[in-house]
């Protein structure tokens, strides 16, 4: 996408910031924020084996069966070595290395896709092998430093490097005009867009020791297979291998952008050693400061995030929604569950207002929602929330846990479904939160108020003689001073209540409206620490 200076920017819509960058390869600074230590993944620099297979007839076993023989293997990572003139890459080398757009793959031949490709540098050192399919035959996309061009002439090697990612492009917004709306950068992160939004949460192939002290592992995407699709058809299939020393896996995603853009993601696992940690469909996202966490942050705005909230629907059909923090302490929460119908990480604020911020357009972020395909059984939903001082920093992760480790020398696999888009892709009959306010109690410095919104369907045909109330609870402390009352601002109710911990360090705060017979609302969350 042209960005105001005329240079194509990376990663990013019109207006790249050095922050977006960055957090597209965030691995490392998770990693940090969790005590840790930098995944092996990233930081050897031994050459990889050779891909068996990678060429030449190609199905959709392929990359499962390279996978299955990888894990048989001791692991070894990728080439990381880089020439001279690239192998110290600053921000705004790497940024000013711009792929030349008539140069991507399937331009020119009519088809609803194209696709670009990174160089390697900076923060994305390993080298990313890259086929094209093109009916059931693989080939190796050639490199060529003709691919790009260079800010700075010096930084023009004429070696074979290789790429680091690649990027999809379609006319998501504008009939002819192609944009991009999808990104295989760092890692195994990966993110999108659905029409008219901007980049936001990010999502991974797996997570291993997410917030563990000794350090997460991250995994890499180190190949990756791109179906060339049939004229006229609105979607496009590209199939991942993925590498770490822990494990091996295998992902095959059908990409289908639009209002939502949605991918249909089947993975496989083949474990090197038993995991005991082991993160499904992770999504990763910034959390700074909303009106429900505040008064630890001195900032013009109302708020900074990509997301507001972890939403889940159990298997039960309970529908929860738990507004996200900036703690000061690490924190980790995890939700039972069993047979999950969906879970993800929700940006429901959608007015300029609620963020104030021209550059970064919060209010245009994706919100996230994984719709499990199939019964993943028993497990957990686990929340980690990192503390940030900035806004530069992905705090917030959240995956599906199996109850189950995974074992050395299985194979286990998951089938689900990704919306990138405005909201949950699925109605609901309840009303839904519609903001979380905390703040100060007048004369009682020990006690917090909080204000929670409610809007939504049940209020349309509500008798004008209907008593609602809130039923609230707490783990630790008390609740009073319940109020519940219209707010014909939202056309919902507002209930307000005041908190108090007393000698408490932690409580889990639960509340649901409801009317005489039945609750009426999805179920509100909050983990409180000081």
């Amino acid at each position: 996408m042209p960005s105001d200076n005329g240079k194509r920017e990376i990663g990013v819509s019109s207006s790249i910031q050095r922050r977006d960058l960055m957090r597209v390869g965030a691995g490392a600074t998770l990693a940090t924020l969790a005590q840790g230590v930098v995944s092996q993944a990233q930081a050897q620099s031994n050459t990889a084996p050779g891909l068996a297979g990678a060429t030449g007839t190609f199905d959709d076993g392929t990359v499962r069966q390279i996978a299955k023989r990888l894990a048989s293997a001791p692991y070894k990572a990728p080439d990381q070595s880089l020439p001279k003139a690239i192998d110290n890459l600053n921000f705004d080398q790497f940024r000013n290395i711009t792929y030349r757009e008539e140069r991507a793959l399937w331009h020119g031949d009519s088809l609803a896709f194209d696709v670009e490709f990174f160089p390697r540098g900076f923060l994305y050192r390993p080298r990313i092998d890259i086929f094209e399919v093109k009916d059931g035959q693989s080939e190796a996309v050639p490199y060529s430093p003709d691919l790009f061009s260079y800010g700075d002439p010096a930084l023009e090697v004429q070696e074979d490097v290789g790429f680091a990612g690649l990027r999809l492009r379609t006319a998501i917004n504008t009939p002819g005009v192609m944009e991009e709306f999808c990104v295989f950068l760092g890692a195994s992160y990966f993110r999108a867009v659905a029409k008219g939004q901007n980049y936001g949460l990010s999502a991974r192939g797996f997570a291993d020791g997410t917030g563990d002290p000794k350090g997460e592992e991250f995994a890499l995407f180190r190949a990756f297979w791109l179906e060339k699709p049939q004229p006229n058809v609105k979607s496009v299939v590209i199939h991942a291998l993925m590498d770490s020393p822990s494990v091996a896996g295998a992902f095959s995603f059908t990409i289908r952008p639009g209002d939502t853009t949605v991918f249909d993601v089947q993975s496989t696992f083949f474990p090197r050693t038993a995991i005991q940690q082991s993160g499904i469909a992770p999504l990763t996202g910034m959390f700074y400061f909303d009106t429900n966490d505040h008064n630890h942050v001195d900032d013009w705005r109302p708020a900074a995030h990509d997301s507001e909230a972890l939403q889940m629907w159990t298997g039960a059909g309970q529908q929860l929604f738990r507004p996200l923090r900036n703690p000061l302490d690490l924190q980790f929460s995890a939700f039972r569950d069993v047979s999950p119908r969906g879970f993800g990480l929700m940006q429901r604020r959608r007015s300029f207002h609620d963020f104030e911020d021209l550059a970064l357009n919060y209010e245009k972020r994706p919100s996230l929602w994984i719709e499990p395909i199939g019964d993943w059984g028993e497990g957990w939903v686990d929340l980690v929330e990192i503390p940030t001082p900035n806004e530069v920093n992905d705090n917030i992760v959240s995956f599906w846990r199996p109850k189950t480790p995974l074992a050395a020398g299985k194979e286990y696999s998951f089938t689900y479904r990704m919306y990138w888009g405005w909201d949950n892709p699925f109605p609901t009959s309840l009303a839904r939160i519609a903001g979380t306010r905390v703040g100060s109690v007048v004369d009682d410095k020990n006690a917090r108020f909080f204000a929670i919104d409610f809007s939504g369907a049940p209020f349309e045909n509500l008798p004008q003689d209907a008593h609602l109330h809130l039923v609230p609870q707490a783990s630790a402390g008390t609740i009073r001073n319940v109020v519940v009352e219209p707010n014909p601002n939202i056309k919902g109710w507002r209930t307000t209540f005041e908190f108090v911990p007393g000698d408490e360090k932690l409580a889990e705060l639960r509340a649901v409206l409801a009317t005489d017979t039945a609750p009426i609302s999805e179920e509100w969350l909050y983990r409180w620490t000081p």
